[in-house]
């Protein structure tokens, strides 16, 4: 393989890749599953948006041609990597090359333990990972509801306000979710500075609010954030019920505000992605509003020295 390997373009990836990189996983998933895939240009921008392309990226090119692409970023004491490798070109040390680089930029960064995601139907990815000391750690489904009517948004009980974000909310929105988020595995908090300056103006756009809330009196009890054009329509990126708040349909009226907003915006697709396992019940709850699994993706993970 390392013969094979030489013979590749090498470099790291930009912005402007980002379609053929969508191509290529799309392919890969495609095949994997065989059902076409919805993965676009702007989703995997997203998946990059916390990612230094410079140092932390590859693109394998063959005559030009991408053929596998890779990419790292550190996550608390972890380093998550991620790749793909085109369908004509497995077997050929691709996806190890990707995972000695990844682990190799983990341990620059000092990382306790890496981490990478597979498709749970790719067994030669999941066979590649154990075989190199991972194990899997954790199953992320990707659920999403196809809406045929105008959602009925429900009332809260007593003085609770369903609310669209508004920026002086940020400090009290960004300490909810971090809250709210205390019970998710590996959550990892964010400097408040840090977050704002990557989220803020996305809140809304020019077709109206994605952020909403629900206040009791001057507190933020539960958030939501949503993103547009993400996995073939709306998508929910974040949803967050401080505990104290739990157990009063909170979580069940900030998807459907977040239903409706799509629906008005007249997408009527909308997909989320959550921990199997969640402790708060997560999934049940995207269940019982009409949400159903459309794909798994597994987490694998190993120590490093």
């Amino acid at each position: 393989s390392a013969r094979l390997l030489g013979r590749m373009n090498v470099r790291p990836l930009t912005p402007a890749d980002a379609a053929a990189v969508a191509e290529l996983a799309g392919a890969d998933e495609a095949a994997l599953r065989g059902t076409p895939s919805r993965l676009q240009e702007a989703d995997i921008l997203a998946w990059w948006s916390h990612v230094e392309l410079e140092p932390d990226s590859w693109l394998f090119e063959e005559a030009g041609t991408p053929v596998a692409a890779g990419w790292f970023h550190p996550y608390g004491e972890k380093g998550a990597f991620f790749g793909i490798v085109a369908q004509g070109a497995k077997g050929r040390g691709l996806g190890g090359r990707i995972a000695e680089l990844g682990e190799a930029r983990s341990r620059e960064h000092r990382s306790v333990k890496a981490h990478t995601v597979t498709l749970s139907e790719d067994a030669a990815a999941a066979a590649l990972f154990r075989r190199r000391g991972y194990a899997e750690a954790r199953r992320f489904y990707e659920m999403a509801i196809e809406l045929d009517s105008p959602p009925q948004v429900p009332r809260l009980p007593g003085e609770l306000l369903l609310d669209e974000f508004q920026q002086p909310d940020a400090r009290a929105f960004a300490a909810a979710v971090d809250e709210a988020f205390q019970d998710h595995w590996e959550w990892q908090s964010a400097p408040f500075d840090e977050w704002w300056d990557k989220r803020r103006g996305e809140e809304r756009d020019a077709d109206g609010p994605l952020w909403f809330v629900v206040r009791d009196g001057d507190e933020i009890a539960a958030a939501v954030r949503n993103e547009t054009n993400r996995n073939g329509g709306g998508y929910v990126a974040l949803l967050g019920v401080r505990r104290a708040w739990r157990g009063l349909g909170l979580g069940k009226a900030l998807l459907y505000r977040s239903f409706a907003e799509f629906w008005t915006r007249g997408v009527t697709r909308v997909t989320l992605g959550v921990d199997a396992e969640s402790p708060t019940g997560a999934t049940k709850l995207y269940e019982r509003v009409g949400m159903e699994v459309e794909s798994c993706m597994v987490v694998f993970e190993k120590a490093l020295a």
